[in-house]
């Protein structure tokens, strides 16, 4: 078998589902047989040519798990066969910033369905050492929700997030509501919610939030009622809207930090009071994607069960369906995750 069936984006809001080669693999690669592949926010961007418009043609897709088909001839430690999830972002592996596992900051780093080919397909190819060996048991559906965690994983630990901590999620999408799991597994007290979506609301109660806000305007008011006036110790934006994060900083207290974690467009900037954040002694970090540790933590997070995952997997579709799907995703808010079926 030379080819396979991919969903390749060819031009901004256009799939078209054909016939394409079989990925290369290199003596150091692994073809996996993909089983599930979930769609994700940056998904969405690349779909709306906000986002890698300069790599297209592309196949996207980086939420996968399968099972390996074939291995190079140095790949040692696997076997065909084997379930995998992965590491989706590839540095050289020695430079400063790989060894601090600040991957995405190596010059030479890219991310699987990002920057190259992914797995809206039937099969992907990725680097041996990116493999994570998946556990025997554990439902596909599960396992494909590694990546996302992962990502909530490395927000917890890039916020410094701790036992009664107060935290405000804006916005309770599918991440915003792997937040929520998160922050109540490293034992954050309250959990505030931001969410305008009356459903989106609803699941992300029932996902671990002690306060759920629907009305911005009140927002800044409910969190200091919460927080003994001071303002919440950690604020995250899910959603990558600017004017968010501009009102995060009012929803900080002294000493608080803001999580930078909503992709926005590459222009949009805030405006921050310097002297407020010195005198204050507030901060402010971005984290993106979940690398080296945060996935082999994620995965086992989830196949001991420490998220409610329902809500996530109950929506699979065939890979024929893909541009259907995109094109009424955004549609459907009480569908936290859709994951398609390559076969």
């Amino acid at each position: 078998m030379d080819t396979m069936r991919a969903a390749v984006l060819v031009a901004p809001h256009r799939f078209e589902v054909r016939a394409v080669l079989l990925p290369p693999v290199g003596p150091d690669d692994v073809l996996v047989k993909v089983d599930r592949c979930g769609i994700c926010g940056t998904d969405l961007h690349i779909f709306a040519g906000h986002y890698a418009a300069d790599r297209l043609p592309l196949v996207p897709g980086h939420e996968f798990t399968g099972t390996i088909a074939r291995m190079g001839e140095r790949v040692t430690g696997l076997e065909p066969g084997q379930r995998v999830v992965a590491d989706i972002n590839v540095g050289c592996g020695h430079c400063f910033y790989c060894r601090r596992n600040e991957v995405l900051n190596c010059r030479a780093a890219w991310q699987v369905g990002i920057h190259r080919d992914g797995a809206f397909a039937e099969y992907v190819a990725i680097p041996a050492r990116q493999i994570v060996p998946a556990p025997a048991g554990v439902a596909a559906e599960i396992l494909a929700l590694t990546e996302p965690v992962s990502c909530v994983v490395r927000a917890a630990r890039k916020a410094g997030a701790t036992f009664g901590q107060s935290v405000v999620i804006l916005g309770a999408g599918p991440i915003g509501n792997l937040h929520v799991q998160m922050m109540r597994l490293a034992g954050a007290a309250p959990i505030i919610v931001v969410e305008l979506s009356p459903e989106r609301a609803r699941l992300a109660a029932e996902a671990g939030a002690d306060v759920v806000v629907t009305d911005p305007d009140r927002m800044q008011d409910i969190v200091r009622a919460h927080t003994g006036g001071r303002g919440a110790d950690i604020v995250i934006e899910s959603v990558g809207v600017p004017a968010l994060y501009a009102r995060a900083f009012d929803l900080i207290r002294p000493g608080g930090h803001v999580a930078a974690f909503g992709l926005t467009g590459p222009d949009a900037t805030v405006p921050v009071g310097i002297v407020d954040m010195i005198l204050k002694e507030t901060s402010m970090a971005g984290s993106v994607a979940g690398m080296g540790q945060d996935v082999h933590d994620a995965l086992t997070l989830l196949v001991h069960d420490r998220f409610r995952v329902a809500p996530f997997i109950g929506t699979v579709v065939p890979l024929a369906d893909i541009q259907q799907t995109f094109d009424t995703i955004r549609d459907r808010p009480e569908v936290l995750k859709i994951q398609i079926a390559p076969t």
